[in-house]
């Protein structure tokens, strides 16, 4: 009996600890090298990333931290600035409470393919813990969303290894 209290808390301590790591996820930055940058389809799929990331985390267990947009850009030294200078990152989502933040863009080289890139920094130190990239190719939601996943899967895996995504859907023909 004595065996399964301990094993009862050990589990309990366990998922207490993993509910409690603190996510901030910057608003994605558009990277965008084709013909025709900046298109309102691309700038709108570009501020879907973080809602999307931050459920699939949250759904997963993670507590999401909010910074605060005008201390982003304040913060921001210019486009690529966060993404670059993981200190100024750190610090930013420090002084919001965050454990880690994650620092993105959608880097959009074709109108065939765009990769969702991320760089997930410790706050209390400035190290970067991962470099992600994930590949979609078009610009269907269901392709980001996909792409987001794998994204929160890879941040998953260097972190509290408790987030699943979604089984795919079936396909009727």
């Amino acid at each position: 009996m004595k065996i399964f209290t301990i094993l009862f808390l050990c589990i309990s301590f366990t998922a207490q600890a993993n509910a409690e790591t603190r996510i901030a996820i910057l608003d994605f930055e558009l990277r965008d090298l084709t013909l025709a940058p900046g298109i309102p389809d691309e700038l709108q799929r570009t501020a879907s990333i973080k809602p999307m990331l931050e459920a699939e985390l949250e759904r997963a267990g993670y507590k999401i931290v909010a910074v605060d947009v005008k201390s982003q850009r304040e913060a921001n030294g210019g486009v690529g600035y966060l993404f670059d200078h993981h200190d100024s990152a750190a610090e930013l989502a420090k002084n919001a409470g965050a454990d880690y933040v994650l620092v993105g863009r959608l880097h959009k080289p074709s109108f065939l393919f765009a990769y969702i890139m991320g760089h997930l920094v410790r706050t209390n130190d400035g190290q970067l813990i991962g470099n992600y990239i994930s590949e979609i190719k078009g610009g269907d939601k269901k392709l980001t969303l996909k792409g987001v996943e794998s994204l929160a899967v890879k941040i998953d895996d260097d972190l509290d290894k408790i987030y699943r995504p979604p089984p795919p859907k079936a396909i009727h023909k």
